[in-house]
């Protein structure tokens, strides 16, 4: 088995095992490696230090990782949840509408939706609050 730190096009990292080298160029070429956060299939290896076999402390912290991970998933999956059920979707008139709301021209409420990079640096510069919304991550099942 050997591990492989990944990199996206939108720059998610991530981990991932394969059986063999070529069984990771197998894969990729085939468009079977996706990222977990956005499901792009550009993706390339990163640079990485080798992974010496060493003692149950360093199993430990393999195990660590992949329950931080899964909990991290499980959080973004809720959080993208509940924003979606109870906030306001406004599709591509989210800077505006965000915009009309903290200037007091519309009605206060909870609001989601979509925003150009620029859009939003703008909506930071003047002091608009906003976050974006977590990738909804694949389902567990669904991950290499």
């Amino acid at each position: 088995m050997i591990r492989y730190a990944l990199q996206c096009d939108q720059d998610h990292g991530f981990e991932a095992w394969f059986g063999s080298s070529s069984d990771y160029d197998d894969q990729a070429a085939r468009g079977l490696v996706e990222c977990p956060f956005c499901g792009s299939r550009q993706v390339a290896k990163q640079i990485m230090a080798p992974n010496v076999a060493g003692t149950k402390k360093a199993d430990a912290g393999l195990e660590m990782r992949a329950k931080m991970q899964s909990m991290m998933m499980q959080a973004a999956r809720e959080v993208r949840s509940h924003v979606e059920q109870n906030f306001d979707y406004v599709g591509d008139s989210f800077a505006r509408e965000a915009r009309d709301i903290h200037e007091g021209r519309s009605e206060k409420r909870e609001i989601y939706g979509e925003a150009t990079p620029a859009e939003v640096r703008k909506l930071k510069d003047d002091g608009v609050p906003c976050a974006p919304l977590p990738q909804l991550p694949p389902e567990p099942e669904k991950l290499n």
